[in-house]
């Protein structure tokens, strides 16, 4: 299968005129407007269910989260079965291919590359073979130690095949595994030696393990699965999943979060728990609450939609402004939005129409149509828009192309002014843990104030979302996140050359 583009942003996809002045930020070629999602791991024990085609549909809903590659490993006993290819959840597999992946135990993974190039060696799950026989992993994160671990397995004469921090998590264990420890050792000590964001989901012939980091950057929740007969009293049938909506397209029950610093252990003898981290600080990426998981997930005992539905509430408190209605960058702007107009009392309409069906193409428009400005994934509704003063609600700006244009649709259709709002800060910093941002120096808000912003995407006024508004809106403390794309305090100290590959300054504060 041929590997697959990568994703543009959730924003618009068409061109800027020949005329348009040039802008080292907005008009460096083949970059996304939004920060690329992380990755979705997935994993199922359900003695006597064949697992694969469950883990399919839990990939399916996580697939948000990753459009590059996925992959199914199943157990039958110490004999594993594995396909992972490049492409859509749906590309890669059909009902023969689930038919080659028997078993009861199953791991599953979409990936989005952030360490490790789009291909298909580095499609996940990562299998190794170990004196207990075979591994295989599922990672959602990124370490910010890959160069010290590759080296130290490589010393150990581990041949690795890919360019991945997770296929070094693998060998990690495996290497533990053969020098005499068990499966739990193996990975507890494993882990010991990793430093960054890893949500792990560890598939063995005994069951499967869920792993986060100290941190509990990347999420990662446990759900119970109802047995098919009720007098069935055999071991619990446990999933672990990205989000809680890959265990409500199957029908499991939301058990509980993975704790940070936590293993827990699904066995025959059930689910066990091993906290393998002396000092576990929660530093949730508050991404995932603003953009990254998907609305109808559950975190902290409440949907996504309604933070960031309240987060439109605090924003239209923070930075009012007269106009006639509220429209949103659907379709993650929606959620706040919706609070906007709430907050505000200005009504919400629908201003841009999506193309939900809009894959990736490898048809390039020609000029003409460049010219054209072709619009492939949002089109505006001029009889909505003709002669209104707008408020357009998006979740983020990270380099300023797809505000730019959608903002020039806006007017084309002939809105008479445009007033941004953003539901969150500033982005000014990379990301080192397992989203896609770009450099420094590509990212806008780094480079520009917030008035140069407005100026250069054309709106009449720009306001973000204040830090604190952000974090007051999680109603939890707002020490439990990490916002370090917002204010460059990286909980996990960052080695000073993985620094200088995407900062601008030598210096940058650790919280």
């Amino acid at each position: 299968m041929a590997a697959f583009s990568s994703a543009s942003s959730d924003g618009l996809e068409f061109f800027s005129h020949p005329d348009e002045e040039a802008d080292p930020v907005l008009d460096a070629p083949d970059k996304p407007d939004k920060p690329e999602e992380a990755c979705g791991v997935f994993g199922i024990y359900a003695p006597g269910v064949e697992a694969s085609k469950l883990t399919y549909f839990g990939l399916f809903a996580l697939q948000h989260r990753g459009q590059e590659s996925a992959g199914i490993a199943t157990f039958e006993g110490h004999k594993v079965h594995l396909h992972k290819d490049m492409g859509l959840v749906t590309q890669v597999f059909d009902e023969d291919v689930l038919g080659t992946l028997p078993g009861s135990i199953s791991v599953g993974h979409t990936r989005y590359s952030t360490t490790g190039s789009s291909r298909v060696v580095n499609a996940q799950p990562v299998l190794v073979k170990t004196r207990l026989g075979p591994l295989v992993l599922a990672h959602n994160g990124n370490l910010v130690n890959t160069v010290d671990l590759r080296n130290q397995l490589l010393a150990d004469n581990w041949e690795l095949a890919s360019t991945t921090d997770s296929e070094g998590i693998a060998c990690a264990i495996a290497h533990e595994v053969q020098l005499g420890k068990d499966w739990l050792e193996g990975a507890i000590t494993a882990c010991q030696m990793c430093e960054g964001a890893f949500s792990l989901v560890v598939g063995t012939p005994e069951g499967i393990m869920g792993i986060r980091d100290p941190h509990g950057i990347r999420p990662l929740v446990i759900g119970i699965l109802p047995k098919e007969d009720p007098e069935d009293d055999g071991p619990l049938h446990y999933v672990l999943s990205s989000e809680s909506c890959g265990l409500d397209i199957i029908g499991a029950e939301f058990l509980r979060d993975v704790e940070p610093g936590e293993l827990v252990w699904i066995t025959e003898k059930g689910l066990a728990s091993f906290h393998w981290s002396t000092q576990p600080e929660r530093k949730l990426c508050i991404f995932e609450m603003i953009y990254f998981a998907r609305p109808d997930s559950q975190m902290h005992g409440e949907s996504l939609y309604s933070y960031r539905t309240r987060i439109g509430h605090y924003l239209a408190k923070e930075s009012p402004v007269d106009a006639d209605i509220v429209i949103a960058v659907p379709d993650s702007g929606i959620p706040a939005a919706i609070g906007f107009s709430q907050k505000s009392g200005i009504p919400y309409v629908e201003g841009l129409i999506k193309n939900r069906y809009v894959g990736r193409t490898f048809i390039q428009p020609t000029q003409k149509m460049r010219e054209m400005g072709i619009r492939m994934k949002l089109n505006p509704l001029r009889d909505v828009l003709e002669g209104k003063r707008v408020i357009l609600v998006d979740d983020s700006i990270v380099r300023g192309t797809t505000s730019r244009k959608i903002v020039k649709a806006l007017r084309d259709a002939g809105a008479t002014e445009v007033h941004m709002r953003i539901s969150s800060p500033p982005v000014t910093h990379p990301c080192f843990y397992g989203i896609d941002t770009d450099s420094q120096d590509h990212l806008i808000a780094a480079t520009k104030s917030v008035a140069e912003i407005a100026e250069q995407i054309g709106v009449d006024s720009l306001c973000y979302l204040s830090w604190e508004g952000m974090l007051e809106a999680t109603h939890e403390s707002t020490t439990s996140f990490c916002s370090a794309c917002f204010t460059g305090k990286y909980p996990i100290e960052i080695p000073t050359p993985l620094k200088r590959s995407k900062l601008m300054l030598e210096e940058t504060a650790i919280a």
